[in-house]
């Protein structure tokens, strides 16, 4: 891929973002622009994407020269599931601590007594991430 190509997907990219975040900014203060913005932004970058898999994958495809190029792909398929693996169970994590969390609070305003109660299910909610970052690290020991 060529400069112009990679310095025209960069510009692509930061432009589906900061046309919709303009003009949220500047629109009018309605319900609806914050759906439009989404909108907006959502085709930009689904179109940039586009663009990006067109120039890509669109040229010649050449085997690889030695086995540590297929060892090294494996270890970057490897560090990726390591990475995958830790960032969803954590934003899995945060989602289920929000929702006990608030309603730990709801309950404990009402009656004090059940707060050690509440605080077990915001842990069991926090241990979704501790076992993503456990299983990263059986990821990487394999490595």
């Amino acid at each position: 891929m060529t400069l112009y190509a990679k310095i025209a997907l960069a510009a692509a990219l930061i432009l589906s973002i900061a046309i919709p975040f303009g003009a949220f900014a500047a629109g009018e203060k309605t319900k609806g622009r914050y759906k439009t913005a989404l909108g907006v932004n959502a085709v930009l970058f689904m179109g940039t994407v586009l663009a990006a898999s067109v120039l890509f994958f669109s040229g010649n495809a050449f085997a690889a020269e030695t086995v540590d190029a297929a060892a090294s792909s494996a270890a970057g398929w490897g560090y990726l599931a390591a990475a995958l693996s830790t960032g969803m169970s954590c934003i899995g994590g945060g989602i289920a601590v929000s929702a006990a969390a608030s309603a730990a609070l709801g309950a404990i305003s009402e009656d004090g007594s059940i707060l050690g109660k509440s605080l077990i299910f915001v842990g069991l909610a926090e241990g979704v991430c501790l076992y993503g970052l456990i299983i990263s690290f059986m990821i990487l020991g394999k490595l």
